[in-house]
């Protein structure tokens, strides 16, 4: 596996620090709203890695934090005239629920900065003992950025050019630093926010130290892969390098993962652009499994664009995947003989489609190239298999597809849904017009069936159906 990393800028081969493990940390969201389409992309991206690793045989211990006290928490908190906690607690439950439709899988575990403020001053503390932190006269704790010699490793920028940077500095009542470049570890309580006891003041932990912290309890001092948006890069990873690297003398991560931005229709996602697309927004109009389908689509280093035209490739292309799985489905249900000569020859030439899906995920976890060996393993499937062939070779066949699916976190067999007693019988009604060659009857129970949101097609291994609003 090769990963390109953000910290050398260039693929590197991935050498875990404990033979058959992964230590994996992934930001997640704050927790004051739904999430929107760009907090979807690194989850679906990164628990698609997860799943690549599992399927190698790594044991993966997977950690994604909720950040549930925040300014822009309070704010919302602020504005319904309930507490911060409250707030938290429903957009946390609410991302659990776009994270199981999405087919996010749960992270081994999921910390909440609330629950981790002990952690957070014991680290502060050992950054001032160290001299890498210092309190100011109002209780606020300020990193001293000059103190960590490497910082700007990871964004590769000159900590001497960030003094460009000073005067906007200045004007936000921060004068009591020691230097511009140095950033919150602690800082005092305002009247109606939540606050936490801790040495210095009332108060609460600024938004960085929260990772580091939860990164050190729930993975130890040095982990494999930390990831996240490329958002992330400066200034919250690299203040994450430089807190848990001063606090705790090792290297923090081997390997820095970032997806790129997700754009809608060419134009960055921004709510003052008023075109700030929300989870919830999409999934009520498209299958979310056509979402994750969208967000496989590309690299996860490229920016990727949204738009109507290009969810509806999406969605024609997961079709495809779906309708020859269900052709599968259908075939395999055939009771008795084994696979054929010709069949088991067949279904050893899918491990061609199988090595191209895995040599795309081992580049850097290109998705784009693995849908496309998923893309040539339905076309292979579709032209070796038909009604005579035998269910064990569709089933087999059928597990070979659902095998790189699942890896991609794609459900390609929904569940069976009932029919009304109406609609079955119309499609039964359709099915003898037809032997009867009374296809004006057939024409309109399909136009009948298709008014009421019933979508028919026609294959050689029957009639297929399904909703289409």
């Amino acid at each position: 596996m090769k990963i390109y990393n953000t910290l050398t800028t260039q693929k590197e081969e991935f050498k875990p620090i404990e033979p058959g493990k992964v230590r994996m940390y992934v930001c997640g969201p704050t927790v004051y709203n739904f999430i929107h389409i760009g907090n979807a992309r690194p989850m679906i991206v990164f628990d698609t890695f997860r799943r690549y690793m599992e399927y190698k045989g790594y044991e993966v211990n997977y950690v994604s934090n909720f950040t549930d006290v925040d300014d822009k928490i309070i704010k919302k908190a602020n504005e319904e005239g309930v507490d911060a906690d409250t707030i938290a607690k429903r957009y946390t439950e609410e991302c659990k629920k776009d994270m199981k439709s999405l087919n996010v899988r749960p992270a081994t575990t999921h910390p909440q900065a609330t629950k981790e403020i002990d952690g957070m001053i014991d680290m502060i503390s050992t950054l001032i003992e160290k001299g890498h932190a210092y309190a100011a006269a109002d209780g606020t704790v300020y990193f001293r950025t000059r103190s960590f010699a490497p910082y700007g490793k990871l964004s590769h920028k000159n900590i001497d050019d960030l003094r460009s940077g000073e005067r906007e500095l200045k004007v936000t009542g921060e004068e009591q630093k020691e230097d511009p470049l140095d950033f919150v570890l602690w800082k005092p309580k305002k009247e109606g926010e939540p606050y936490w006891e801790s040495p210095w003041c009332q108060g609460r932990p600024g938004w960085h130290i929260e990772c580091s912290v939860m990164s050190k309890r729930y993975l130890g001092d040095e982990i494999d892969i930390h990831a996240g948006g490329e958002d992330l890069i400066f200034p919250h990873h690299e203040n994450e390098i430089a807190q848990s690297e001063a606090a705790n003398g090792k290297p923090f991560a081997r390997y820095w993962m970032h997806n790129a931005f997700l754009n809608i229709d060419n134009v960055k996602m921004s709510k003052s652009l008023n075109n700030f697309l929300l989870v919830r927004d999409i999934i009520g109009k498209y299958d979310p499994q056509v979402l994750r389908f969208f967000m496989l689509s590309a690299h996860y280093r490229s920016p990727l664009n949204f738009s109507a035209e290009l969810m509806e490739a999406a969605k024609n292309g997961f079709e495809r995947m779906t309708e020859c799985a269900a052709k599968c489905s259908r075939i395999a249900e055939k009771s008795g003989d084994a696979m054929t000569a010709e069949e088991t020859a067949a279904h050893a030439g899918t491990e061609e489609f199988v090595k191209k899906f895995e040599a795309a995920m081992e580049d850097d976890c290109n998705t784009a190239d693995a849908l496309s060996a998923m893309f040539e393993l339905v076309k292979y499937i579709n032209t070796s298999l038909n009604e005579n062939s035998t269910g064990a070779f569709a089933k087999a066949l059928l597990e070979k597809l659902t095998l790189l699916a699942d890896i991609c976190g794609l459900d390609l067999m929904p569940k069976a849904e009932a029919l009304d007693s109406e609609v079955e019988a119309l499609i039964a009604e359709r099915g003898q017009a037809r032997k009867d060659k009374n296809f004006a009857r057939a024409d309109e129970i399909r136009d009948q069936l298709l008014a009421m949101g019933i979508e028919l097609k026609d294959t050689r291994e029957g009639v297929t159906w399904k909703r289409i609003n």
